[in-house]
């Protein structure tokens, strides 16, 4: 290949980077990966005008990160492939090797409230196969029914203290949510040992779970 080619596809690679070289955009790519969403339910959710989310959309589905399709009224947006995840995973851990701030942050806000180290995917893959400990999910339930680790059931974080009485009480329980700094997993923990549960938070969450290629399921 030419120099000049090799500069064309580096050029190509930047437009990508480019794309994610902004916050909000990095989290409305976390948010599609829990399920497909209308630019208006992304816009609330991230706290951004329709207009100013509309625009962020655009240029990463330009970037090729997210894809786009029109239900009557309204135009519909998910992640395009699960490489997409692996490339926030892989900026992500970028991050936490290289800045001192991201370090701090995780240090102060999970480790101390964690006496036990997060749950591997490895980990909760053997344990529910043997049938060991009751996983749930604390995500809205609409994220829940796109899309959910297999065998997890659904007890959003606000639901969580009233609906205890369905958890075996001596039954070992992990938590998950949207992702690695997704601060509903460390809640639903923190309530539940609180009131005498062995749990645990799942390391990251259901995107990377899913990026894994590993078994989830939808509601209907």
């Amino acid at each position: 290949m030419s120099s000049s080619g090799a500069k064309h596809i580096f050029e190509q690679f930047a437009l990508v980077a480019q794309a994610i070289a902004n916050g909000h955009r990095v989290e409305l790519i976390e948010l599609l990966a829990q399920g497909e969403r209308s630019v208006e339910a992304l816009a609330e959710l991230s706290e951004l005008t329709v207009t100013n989310a509309s625009q962020h959309l655009q240029l990463l589905r330009r970037a090729g990160l997210v894809t786009a399709r029109r239900s009557g009224k309204r135009v519909l947006y998910r992640v395009t492939e699960r490489d997409v995840m692996d490339l926030l995973t892989a900026l992500r851990r970028t991050a936490e090797r290289g800045v001192a701030e991201i370090d701090r942050i995780v240090q102060s806000y999970f480790h101390e409230r964690d006496t036990l180290e997060p749950l591997s995917h490895e980990e909760l893959a053997r344990r529910l196969r043997r049938g060991l400990v009751t996983l749930i999910d604390v995500r809205p339930v609409e994220e829940f029914a796109a899309g959910h680790i297999r065998g997890a059931i659904s007890i959003p974080l606000d639901e969580l203290k009233r609906r205890l009485h369905e958890l075996p009480a001596k039954r070992p329980v992990i938590v998950y949510c949207r992702g690695p700094y997704c601060v509903f997993a460390a809640q639903a923990v923190a309530a539940l040992r609180a009131k005498g549960y062995d749990a645990r938070r799942l390391a990251d969450g259901y995107p990377q779970w899913w990026a894994a290629g590993r078994p989830v399921a939808t509601a209907a």
